[in-house]
């Protein structure tokens, strides 16, 4: 398609090169047809109306066996494949692939995806778990499109939050003030998760801190301990105590990461001291009279209340975004690219880290990925440090439990261990699938109605999709290759939408890779999904004629995609429902 663009802008005397055509051919061509190209840059070259450039380029298409019509639209060319080519093509590979169906070659520089991150203060809220599953999905997407991907977590055990953790519970319980005290005593259960023992004082130690100067000023003592290499044994042993049960609730949701970067380890090898070296020699270097150190950033666009960066306090510790520094430059040792996910309430500081980096001389830069908040329908947004958090491992105990009644509404017939299987994954998958459906700079309104939908756009809807093609295989017998096929038998209109949809698999992922929309990627599994069920009721598989073996075909391959689609969200599939 794209040499014929180039042959038919030749003999319309366009002058379209081959790099041309591959950047503006949409292979999502709509409507209209299976790819189009918009004329409008080429238009403006040429110094001719767009309509009329369009019409030139569809007049001077050559033919091919690949293309059964090409038409202009305004200032589009819009090309519609020959039905039985594609088709072929499509099952075909979507057959010998299998679970790489949609996957790139491994061309790609390595990439890290640092998400979460969260400080190790107690368990997860509803609201950080966007993060998570934004960077896991991310990081699936990239893998799938050839990318070699590091996920980590970056613990921040060196700022105060992690410190308040270590101030409360290096104290005898007796001694611990009544109102942080009160919230514990007689509120632990046996074998409660580590998050939510040792978190569980969190809230209260925060707003007592507010109010009792002394305390703050412990508090602060430990800081700077901690911040000059001197942390209390206990303190890092909290901290991963937290840190696995919060990573124990994402697990649940199948997020994993490959590596866990301490914060603290920056200052113990000496990369911040490094850091602080070059910062201190920076052009917009400022020493202050208490003997701090910080940058002038107002050439950098930041806020004007917020163009004073300090680097380094009087007393020679540094600081978060210092260390943030150390850490960026470890990253970019190691890898091509990094990718940051971030909350809209880290903004500031991933401009400011930009600023710091090009203070150093740093010419590469992190990308970052922003979302917004998850609300529960109350709305406010959720605090961990105000005690106004939905706790992850509530809201999973209480999708199991919806779950597990929607289950037994439909299939009275199954084992308890089976309908206990079936609600974890449900309860899972719409919880991955109501997050990641929205775009991340849009705010996420978490609805039950909405995620355990077993019709709307929801985890369960597709995963009800998935097991209704796995019993059409079952009932066909047909759950395993090969599955023979005559492209010309598959003429129907359903059949030909599912197959345009087929095709279109690979270049989501690949786009989903490359812009970090993961959301595109849900959305094209609700699509996939939806199309089936209208093939499903429209048109008969198993008690049709000569069709049926390609029918039969058509239906393994929808499973397939379906399957490596659900798999890169992280919706856990089911053979039934």
């Amino acid at each position: 398609m794209v040499d014929g663009l180039v042959r038919g802008a030749t003999a319309a005397n366009l002058g379209l090169t081959a790099e041309a055509a591959l950047g503006g051919l949409n292979f999502d061509g709509g409507p209209e047809g299976d790819a189009a190209f918009p004329a409008h840059r080429l238009a403006q070259s040429a110094g001719r109306a767009p309509p009329e450039v369009a019409g030139a380029l569809a007049a001077a298409f050559p033919s091919s066996p690949w293309v059964s019509s090409v038409r202009a639209k305004g200032a589009y060319v819009n090309f519609v494949a020959d039905p039985a080519r594609l088709t072929e093509a499509t099952l075909a590979s979507v057959l010998a692939f299998g679970p790489e169906y949609g996957h790139g070659e491994s061309v790609a520089p390595p990439l890290c995806v640092e998400h979460t991150s969260a400080n190790p203060t107690g368990p997860f809220h509803v609201g950080r778990v966007r993060n998570a599953l934004i960077g896991d999905t991310l990081a699936r997407v990239s893998r799938a499109a050839g990318v070699p991907v590091t996920t980590q977590y970056y613990i921040d055990d060196m700022g105060r939050q992690a410190t308040m953790i270590t101030w409360i519970w290096s104290k005898p319980r007796e001694a611990w003030p009544a109102p942080i005290r009160a919230v514990v005593d007689g509120h632990e259960t046996p074998g409660e998760k580590g998050d939510l023992h040792y978190g569980r004082p969190y809230p209260a130690v925060s707003a007592y801190l507010k109010e009792h100067d002394d305390a703050r000023e412990e508090v602060s003592a430990l800081v700077r301990e901690i911040e000059s290499g001197r942390a209390p044994a206990s303190h890092r042993e909290l901290a991963k105590t937290i840190l696995d049960g919060m990573l124990a609730s994402l697990a649940r949701l199948g997020v994993r990461f490959d590596e866990f970067a301490w914060e603290s380890d920056f200052v113990r090898d000496g990369s911040v001291d490094r850091v602080l070296d070059r910062l201190r020699g920076a052009p917009h270097a400022v020493r202050e009279e208490n003997g701090a150190w910080a940058i002038d950033a107002s050439g950098y666009g930041l806020p004007k209340e917020s163009t004073h960066v300090v680097v380094q306090r009087g007393d020679g510790t540094s600081l978060y975004v210092t260390r943030d520094v150390a850490y960026h430059l470890a990253k970019f040792a190691r890898f091509a690219r990094l990718v940051d996910v971030l909350g809209q309430d880290h903004q500031l500081h991933a401009r400011t880290l930009d600023a710091l980096l090009a203070e150093i001389g740093e010419a590469r830069r992190p990308s970052f990925v922003i979302y917004q908040d998850i609300t529960v329908p109350e709305g406010g947004r959720m605090s961990t440090r105000g005690g106004s958090a939905v706790w992850l491992d509530d809201l999973l105990a209480e999708a199991v439990d919806r779950a597990r009644r929607e289950v037994l509404v439909r299939r009275e017939d199954l084992a308890e261990g089976a309908v206990d299987a079936i609600a974890e994954a449900v309860a899972t998958g719409a919880v991955r699938y109501h997050i990641l459906r929205v775009a991340p700079e849009k705010p996420v309104v978490f609805r039950w109605e909405d995620a355990l939908s077993f019709e709307g756009r929801s985890g369960p809807f597709l995963q009800y999709s998935y097991a209704r093609a796995s019993s059409v295989l079952r009932r066909g017998d047909a759950d395993r290759p090969p599955y023979p096929f005559e492209a010309a038998r598959l003429s129907d209109p359903e059949e030909l939408a599912l197959v345009r949809l087929l095709a279109r698999f690979p270049r989501v992922v690949s786009y989903a890779a490359r812009s970090a929309h993961v959301q595109a990627l849900a959305g094209y599994a609700h699509d996939l999904a939806d199309r089936f069920n209208r093939f499903y009721h429209a048109v008969p598989v198993l008690k049709s004629g000569d069709e049926r073996a390609s029918r039969v075909a058509l239906v393994a391959a929808v499973r397939q995609t379906l399957g490596n689609a659900l798999d890169l969200l992280g919706v856990p599939r089911l053979e039934t429902m």
